[in-house]
Order: C-alpha cells, then sequence, then structure tokens
C-alpha cells in the first residue's frame, strides 16, 4: 500500500467517528447505573422487624456444636498425617 492510500483510508475512518461522535452527542444522556452498596436512605432502620435477633433452639445449638466438632477433628486428623513425626 502506498502513503497516500494509507492516509486517505485514515482521513475516511477519521469521518466516520465524527459522524458517530456527532450522532451520540445528539442523543439524550444515558443514565449511569448507580455500584452495588448499601442505598443511601435505608429503609432497615424504619421496620422494627429487623432489629429482632433469630433464635436457635438448644437442639440446633447442640447440633451445630456437634458438627464443628466433628469437622475440627477431622481437620486435626488430616494435620497429623500430613506433618513428619519429629
Amino acid at each position: 500500500m502506498s502513503v497516500e492510500s494509507i492516509l486517505n483510508e485514515i482521513d475516511a475512518e477519521i469521518a466516520r467517528l465524527e459522524q458517530a461522535r456527532q450522532l451520540l452527542s445528539n442523543t439524550t444522556p444515558v443514565t449511569i447505573k448507580r455500584g452495588p452498596g448499601r442505598p443511601r436512605t435505608s429503609s432497615l432502620a424504619a421496620s422494627p422487624k429487623s432489629k429482632r435477633r433469630r433464635a436457635l433452639s438448644a437442639a440446633a445449638r447442640a447440633k451445630i456444636a456437634a458438627a464443628q466438632k466433628a469437622r475440627w477433628a477431622k481437620v486435626r486428623k488430616t494435620a497429623s498425617k500430613a506433618e513428619p513425626a519429629k
């Protein structure tokens, strides 16, 4: 390709981009979506239900405690097998 043909293609591309920019600038502005997070005015403060804590029954607490103890026992067992004896 010659230098003149490259310059002509660049000029044509610039013209297309200017036309696209003009079309976009004439449109209505796009609303910017807010990011994730808590809204500024919290509806949680207004509802009294949100202040209540959820309660576990004694049986549920015991079941969770037993599951955690079993989990940690398993972790300790596999960790002791992985470590070489001193």
